[in-house]
């Protein structure tokens, strides 16, 4: 085995090019970077969302699909909580009244994970079109 010096070298090259983006975002300080989503505008209208917040953060999109199939197959509209405070399961009726501003709030988060749902598929977002004007104006 005379190739000793040069496998270890391949190795070698090969586990530094293999931890490079751990390296690299240590050094920029990239790694730990996290959106905070603009909760000012919801936290005005209501000190409190209808879960914990913790437990909205990991699992909304859950909630939301479970309300749909909820309310689409079963016809169930109504949404108690464990304090007993009651929401009508509607995103844009419920969720959207405290978390208005889309960009703000929904999209900061969905483009840092690189997804896209399929809310706005069925739903409008309530900023993107001008308001309707008033009869007679």
């Amino acid at each position: 085995m005379y190739d000793g010096g040069k496998i270890f070298a391949g190795v070698a090259i090969f586990l530094v090019l293999l931890t490079t983006p751990v390296w690299y975002n240590q050094g920029t300080g990239q790694a730990g970077f996290r959106p905070d989503p603009d909760l000012a505008p919801a936290r005005a209208q209501s000190p409190k969302c209808i879960q914990d917040a913790q437990l909205m953060k990991t699992t909304h999109m859950q909630i939301l699909v479970a309300w749909r199939d909820l309310v689409v197959r079963e016809g169930v509209r109504t949404f108690k909580t464990d304090d007993g405070r009651e929401f009508q399961m509607s995103l844009s009726n419920t969720c959207l009244k405290c978390h208005s501003n889309k960009a703000d709030f929904c999209d900061r988060c969905h483009n840092y994970a690189a997804v896209t749902p399929v809310c706005w598929d069925c739903h409008l977002d309530p900023n993107a079109y001008p308001a309707a004007p008033a009869p007679g104006e």
